[in-house]
């Protein structure tokens, strides 16, 4: 269930209120959106030490965990990829970076905490047998995976 049902009377202010705290004491956080259809999340807090923020449609919240702090950390190592870069991560999916188009509007509490300065990238990631969400074979058909930007050429990255 969501915070603000969790906390009936708490207005949206009180919400961006705990983000910011987890933002403070732990340097970023990550918000899940619950839908039944395409669930989504998306990081608070990286902007804040100049990486854009990340976001993931359609995965569950312990894969979307996994792949934030595994693309964290690589932002710490390696950088910022590219859009179009692709590469996986151990024990990972194959992900391709897609700038998101408009942030703000998916981006709720990071464009409320950032004022709309920040960008943010949409790790897209494959499927078992390797295909892509603009696959029509994508995941059997079954799941979606919404992309919200347009897609840059492919830079295929063997390092992971």
């Amino acid at each position: 269930m969501c915070w603000m049902c969790d906390h009936p009377g708490s207005s949206i202010r009180d919400y961006l209120d705990v983000v910011y705290g987890k933002v403070t004491r732990n340097g970023w956080t990550v918000v899940y959106v619950e839908h039944d259809q395409v669930p989504f999340a998306y990081t608070v807090g990286l902007t804040g030490r100049d990486f854009p923020e990340l976001l993931v449609t359609g995965a569950s919240p312990q894969r979307t965990l996994r792949l934030f702090n595994g693309v964290a950390r690589r932002f710490e190592t390696r950088g910022v990829p590219a859009p179009g870069t692709q590469f996986s991560l151990p024990a990972g999916p194959l992900i391709e970076v897609v700038e998101v188009e408009h942030p703000d509007a998916h981006l709720i509490c990071a464009a409320a905490i950032f004022d709309n300065e920040f960008r943010a990238l949409q790790l897209v990631w494959a499927d078992r047998r390797g295909r892509w969400p603009w696959a029509e074979e994508f995941n059997n058909g079954r799941a979606t995976q919404p992309v919200l930007g347009m897609r840059a050429p492919c830079d295929l990255d063997e390092s992971g």
